[in-house]
């Protein structure tokens, strides 16, 4: 304690204030950096809110005694009570949207309530059920659902069934998953109501088009890693696990097909009814005229002959009907159109006859095995433009660091509060640089100072000790002051130097150049000194 206040009492007035200064700047700063650690982390519990609602909920925290912030249209309050908060509210109904659902029926009578009336209320309720669904995920704010509903007129059956679902997100924009899971959930629970008759809009970005090509794109992504684990399952029952490396891309179809198709054969008849009719007719006739036997002799040997006739008639009618054949086929979006598969494999070890190893490519005759197995794994038709690429190249080795950085220090510690570690860091950052650019410099320079003027002596102009030291001013001397007596300067005994001795100003030159910033501390204290004195 001696030695601090002994340092304080030789130290200027300057440097007492910036050791004070820095003293209370790391005190505020530790204090400052002690109640941001003690401040409790808070978290979302609610935004978006309609006011009526964040009013409600503000009250019942108020009434519980939870400290919360309100930050724009969020009520934060602490992580660790956040989720048994939902809870409880959840509970008490609160928060209350503005959006009703099946309660609207119940203020329903039977008296005085037209079908109409029913109708309307009873749509209003889905829609606002529906609005409810929607909110409870957490990235949707906001969410309305309009319903139209087909007509139930016998004579309108061409109309059908549509809806729209206006969407606010919590952050970012909606992607065409959550569009599609949207479209799904509205048409679900509306007879009738197919998927892509759900509008979905974005309050911020505008209409969610239906991107059906993502569902495909999906389906190629896990297709491929489907076909790489089962092939590099495959090469590490030979080649050994991590030695052989495989890429795979499926190209798929995007592009859905209908295919409409009618073949007629003319070859082919086919009978299919047959029709035959037949006519027969005879008649007989009385004969009138000249024949030989009437100009016989007798004279009337034919006079009562007749003549007959007879007809017959037959017709068929046989109808065919040609050999036709449709055909219709859907062909979906999905399908693989080309298929590459890349494999490489690391060399095998090869040991000498002086019982040294060394790493080789593998044989021609084991590559043609494996590339045969990989292609029927993969499925591979040449036909369809399929390319299978096996190649056997020789792996480079891990460095070491990065080997021994896989289980580092981060990975057994697990995981850490980030903004603690921030803080402690901030903290440790400035006691830090207060010590070593604040109070290092001026409790080395106060010894140094004391050294020097004990081994130099008193400065130019000291006074011995026992007398006074005039200081002189600056004015003339008009005589109206008696003078002061004159004091002789009279310089410290020094003993005589030995033959054998340096010179002392060499001594003193040799010091400077060994010491030049306690040199130059001396300097600037003497000048600082000099300068409080003047003024």
């Amino acid at each position: 304690m001696q030695n601090l206040v002994t340092l304080w009492s030789g130290m200027p007035m300057r440097h007492r204030v910036i050791v004070a200064g820095a003293t209370l700047l790391v005190f505020l700063a530790v204090l400052g950096l002690t109640r941001m650690a003690a401040r409790p982390t808070m978290a979302l519990l609610y935004s978006g809110l309609d006011p009526t609602a964040a009013g409600q909920v503000v009250q019942a925290l108020e009434q519980r005694g939870v400290p919360f912030a309100v930050e724009g249209d969020s009520i934060r309050v602490d992580a660790a009570q956040r989720d048994s908060l939902r809870m409880t509210l959840a509970a008490e109904g609160l928060p209350r949207t503005g959006t009703a659902g099946y309660e609207l029926l119940d203020g329903l009578s039977g008296f005085g309530t037209t079908a109409q009336m029913f109708d309307a209320a009873y749509w209003r309720a889905r829609e606002g059920e529906l609005a409810r669904t929607i909110l409870a995920s957490p990235a949707i704010r906001a969410a309305r659902v309009h319903i139209a509903q087909a007509p139930t007129q016998p004579f309108q059956r061409d109309r059908k069934a549509s809806a729209s679902v206006t969407v606010t997100p919590a952050g970012g924009a909606i992607s065409a998953d959550q569009a599609r899971a949207l479209r799904h959930l509205v048409a679900a629970a509306v007879p009738g109501l197919l998927p892509e008759d759900v509008a979905v809009i974005d309050s911020v970005n505008g209409v969610v088009p239906s991107n059906d090509a993502a569902v495909p794109a999906l389906a190629g992504d896990a297709r491929a890693a489907e076909l790489k684990r089962n092939i590099e399952r495959l090469l590490s029952a030979r080649v050994g696990p991590g030695r052989a490396l495989v890429e795979v891309a499926v190209d798929l179809d995007t592009a859905s097909e209908s295919v409409v198709e009618r073949r007629l054969d003319p070859q082919g008849r086919v009978v299919i009814s047959s029709d035959t009719e037949e006519n027969s007719r005879s008649a007989t006739e009385p004969s009138g005229a000249v024949t030989v036997a009437s100009n016989l002799p007798e004279g009337d040997a034919g006079a009562g002959a007749q003549g007959s006739s007879s007809q017959s008639e037959s017709r068929e009618r046989v109808n065919y009907e040609l050999s036709e054949t449709r055909r219709e086929v859907q062909r979906a979006a999905g399908g693989v159109r080309r298929l590459s598969v890349a494999v490489l494999i690391d060399g095998e070890t090869v040991t000498a006859q002086d019982g040294s190893r060394s790493f080789q490519p593998r044989a021609e005759a084991e590559l043609t095995a494996l590339r045969e197995l990989v292609a029927s794994a993969a499925g591979i038709d040449e036909s369809r433009g399929d390319v299978l690429t096996l190649k056997s190249m020789i792996f480079e080795p891990l460095p070491e660091a990065l080997a021994a950085s896989d289980a580092g220090f981060l990975a057994q510690i697990g995981p850490l509060d980030i903004m603690r570690l921030i803080q402690i860091a901030v903290l440790g950052l400035v006691v830090l640089v207060l010590a070593l650019f604040v109070l290092r410099p001026l409790l080395l320079s106060a010894p140094a100072r004391r050294e020097d003027h004990a081994m130099l002596g008193p400065p130019a102009g000291a006074a011995p000790e026992g007398v006074a030291r005039t200081v002189l001013t600056g004015e003339i001397d008009d005589g109206s002051d008696p003078p002061g007596p004159m004091i002789a300067y009279t310089p410290r005994p020094q003993a005589a130097p030995s033959p054998g001795d340096p010179d002392p100003v060499d001594r003193l030159r040799n010091l400077i150049a060994e010491r030049q910033a306690e040199s130059l501390e001396i300097l600037r204290g003497w000048m600082e000194a000099e300068e409080e004195r003047t003024s």
